[in-house]
């Protein structure tokens, strides 16, 4: 109940005008979000970078409904990619982007998923001049249809790019099967959104298992597995898997979100296995945040204790 009540608040523009005006709200935000513009994104990268990690890079929106401002998120992509490359930052898949289709023009009223199309590729196209990669984010279950079109198509010329599946989605054992060839990058989570009950499984144990049943997929299939996950005991399933299918560390990565058990993420690290941290930045952090909160209880917590501890 509290995770449906946080997911609707995500979408409610009066909750995001009182948390936005908190006065001591973005003090709070600062943990989860990297910062609001390039230049706090890049520095956030070349910390984690020098704790061994490695990154990708989210410019928070979503849900562009201007061709004007669906461009302009490409741009901010591409010159994203250039400061990344200048500072050193990208070689070899360092640093990386993820890209929202919605934030990229798949919901304009005409040629929508043409557009996020194009300028996906547009990002592509930096990216490889950059020396690393994209990763397509997945969205609401009702984009999953055109997001894995658009992934099929950039495909053929870009085929490390990367797109995400979420294990909450009855379907998403099937998309797994489908989308675990060669080259292919997958980056498995349990989803922040809400589905209805006909398209997603209900309870946690529910999700958690269908993680576990996408992961060993994932791990024996010919693709590299990209397990986003904070949980101790699927992280325990993915170390045992990486012995059982002989990836050892190289042959896939783990990824957490930045803020969010940083601890843990230098001890995995540690062990040599490849953890790449997903970095969001930009001032449209309100629907991120939230969603966040709703994934963990205890990411709520912290971020209500933050606040009373500032008044």
């Amino acid at each position: 109940m509290l995770r449906r009540t946080l997911l609707a608040a995500s979408a409610s523009d009066r909750m995001r005008q009182m948390v936005v005006s908190a006065p001591y709200t973005r003090d709070v935000v600062a943990r989860y979000v990297a910062g609001e513009d390039a230049a706090a994104a890049v520095e956030a990268t070349r910390r984690l970078q020098a704790s061994g990690l490695a990154v990708s890079l989210d410019y928070l929106g979503e849900d562009t409904t201007s061709q004007d401002h669906a461009t302009a998120v490409a741009a901010e992509y591409v010159a994203l990619l250039g400061r990344l490359e200048a500072g050193g930052l990208s070689q070899d898949g360092g640093a990386e982007v993820s890209v929202k289709p919605t934030a990229l023009g798949l919901h304009l009223p005409e040629h929508g998923e043409k557009t996020a199309a194009a300028n996906i590729e547009r990002i592509c196209v930096a990216a490889r001049a950059a020396g690393t990669t994209v990763t397509v984010d997945m969205e609401d279950h009702t984009h999953v249809e055109a997001t894995l079109r658009i992934v099929r198509e950039l495909r053929g010329d870009y085929p490390d790019l990367g797109c995400v599946i979420q294990s909450q989605l009855r379907r998403s054992a099937a998309d797994c099967r489908a989308l675990a060839s060669a080259g292919s990058r997958v980056r498995l989570c349990k989803g922040a959104y809400d589905p209805p009950p006909e398209a997603a499984f209900a309870s946690r144990a529910e999700v958690d298992r269908s993680y576990a049943r996408c992961l060993r997929i994932l791990m024996a299939g010919a693709g590299y597995p990209m397990l986003a996950t904070h949980d101790p005991r699927l992280i325990r399933i993915i170390a045992a898997q990486a012995v059982l299918t002989g990836r050892g560390n190289a042959g896939f990565e783990y990824q957490m979100l930045y803020g969010i058990r940083p601890a843990e993420q230098l001890r995995l690290a540690a062990t040599g296995a490849k953890v790449r941290v997903y970095v969001p930045y930009g001032s449209d952090w309100y629907g991120y945040l939230v969603r966040r909160l709703a994934e963990r209880p205890a990411n709520l917590a912290f971020f209500l204790r933050s606040l009373a501890s500032r008044r």
